[in-house]
């Protein structure tokens, strides 16, 4: 990914948070010839030889078949993202665009049955927890569940790679930044809201 100096995100803690608040990715492998992309819940995980994605595809998307026979897999990460008005600006400039995006790079390998099992009971948990009625593992019918798990395949990427972009008008004059965010807060894109509430945050 190319990411301009002012740009980039070196701290490793700063990207997993980012990472899984945004977990929602796109995972990206060649397969005869073609690229192929989808968009997939990921958990990040630290095992004893480092951190690792994890994943699952529903069987009958062809693209798990790419995993273990890929050099490297890409999974791609984005954040909140808004137009940036140059008439925001004391002076005059040209319009760009505000994001944040993450890409991780990783070798993979299919799970076992046990190990995705494994995998959906921590996924439950992470998005059913705090509900007043949870939908966890253990309240689910046997039978839905086995016959679920027939029906996707797991996998994990050991991360050799990360590379991390948080473009949000760093490169401009203190001034130039508050009016961003102002006029972001202006704007009835939701997006744009949580912009600025990233740039309200992370003032350079």
């Amino acid at each position: 990914m190319y990411i301009p100096k002012h740009y980039k995100v070196n701290d490793p803690e700063e990207i997993r948070e980012f990472i899984e608040a945004h977990s929602f990715g796109t995972i990206i492998t060649a397969g005869k010839g073609r690229p192929l992309a989808t968009h997939l819940p990921f958990q990040l995980k630290k095992e004893q030889d480092g951190y690792v994605l994890r994943g699952h595809f529903a069987r009958g998307n062809p693209q798990w078949k790419t995993i273990e026979e890929a050099d490297e897999v890409l999974v791609t990460f984005q954040g909140p993202h808004s137009y940036v008005t140059s008439s925001w600006y004391e002076e005059k400039d040209i319009p760009t665009w505000n994001y944040q995006s993450a890409h991780v790079y990783g070798t993979g390998r299919l799970l076992s049955e046990d190990e995705l099992r494994e995998d959906l009971v921590t996924l439950l948990e992470k998005h059913e927890q705090h509900r007043d009625e949870p939908v966890l593992w253990d309240t689910l019918p046997t039978e839905l569940l086995e016959k679920d798990i027939k029906g996707i395949v797991g996998f994990k990427l050991h991360i050799t790679d990360i590379q991390a972009a948080f473009k949000l008008s760093q490169n401009q004059a203190p001034e130039d930044y508050q009016h961003v965010i102002d006029g972001l807060r202006q704007e009835k894109d939701p997006l744009s809201h949580e912009v600025a509430d990233v740039m309200d945050k992370r003032r350079p």
